[in-house]
């Protein structure tokens, strides 16, 4: 029972180290080294920024499953919503930055951004369906 309370943060805490590792092996061969050493913010920072915003927005869409069940397609809305609001926050700076690197900066700040999303709405889905 408490196994099953918490698989959906293992899945988020799985998926984040998953998905860093793979980026980083990718961006290994894709990425000149100059450019990932002056990103304004590293990729692990990138993961453990959305990672821990995921398990914000999970652990409050279990809350709100709880007390009003008919409204975690809402819930999910705004709370995605606020994520958008803090990640436009975060890529703000390097928007605002001109150099070579910025476009390899935010492909991968977008790519994150998707990966976490996607992880979201899986994770959203399987609360919906939970029929508790």
């Amino acid at each position: 029972m408490k196994f099953e309370k918490s698989h959906s943060f293992l899945i988020i805490f799985y998926a984040t180290i998953l998905g860093f590792i793979i980026h980083k092996i990718i961006a290994y061969f894709l990425i000149p080294k100059e450019f990932e050493d002056h990103f304004i913010y590293s990729i692990l920072m990138i993961y453990g920024i959305f990672g821990t915003l995921s398990l914000a927005i999970v652990y409050l869409l279990k809350k709100i499953k709880e007390s009003a069940p008919d409204s975690v397609g809402y819930g999910f809305l705004a709370l995605t919503t606020v994520k958008m609001v803090i990640a436009y926050a975060f890529l703000r700076p390097i928007i605002k930055t001109h150099l070579p690197k910025t476009p390899t900066e935010k492909l991968c700040f977008f790519i994150v951004f998707i990966y976490f999303l996607s992880i979201e709405t899986y994770l959203t889905i399987r609360i919906l369906n939970n029929n508790k």
